[in-house]
C-alpha cells in the first residue's frame, strides 16, 4: 500500500510538472514583453536558471504592481512547490516501504 501511495505522489508530481510547463513560459514571455529590466538581468534561457527560479520561489513577482504577472507567476510557483513536495513524499514513502 505504501508503494501505491508513493506512485500516486509521482503522479501528482507529473501533474505539477505539466502545470509548470504551461505557466512558467507564459510568465517568462510576459516578463520579456512588459519588464525588460528584469528580463535583461536574467539573460537568455531563463527557463531553468537559478536566479529566475529563485525569483519565482521567493514570490518576488509580487513586488511589481503588475496583476497579470502575479496571475501567471502564482500558478507556476504553486506547481513548482507541488513538484518538490510530491517527489519528497514519494521518496519518503519509498524509504518507509524499504525500511519496514
Amino acid at each position: 500500500m505504501l508503494l501505491f501511495a508513493a506512485l500516486c505522489f509521482v503522479g501528482v508530481a507529473i501533474a505539477g510538472f505539466c502545470a509548470f510547463v504551461i505557466f512558467w513560459p507564459l510568465t517568462l514571455v510576459h516578463v520579456r514583453d512588459r519588464h525588460p529590466a528584469l528580463s535583461q538581468a536574467w539573460g537568455e534561457g531563463a527557463f531553468l536558471k537559478g536566479q529566475s527560479l529563485g525569483w519565482l520561489l521567493s514570490g518576488r513577482y509580487r513586488d511589481t504592481s503588475d496583476r497579470s504577472l502575479t496571475g501567471l507567476a502564482t500558478p507556476a510557483r504553486v506547481s513548482l512547490l507541488v513538484i518538490f513536495f510530491a517527489l519528497a513524499m514519494s521518496g519518503l514513502l519509498w524509504l518507509w516501504s524499504v525500511a519496514g
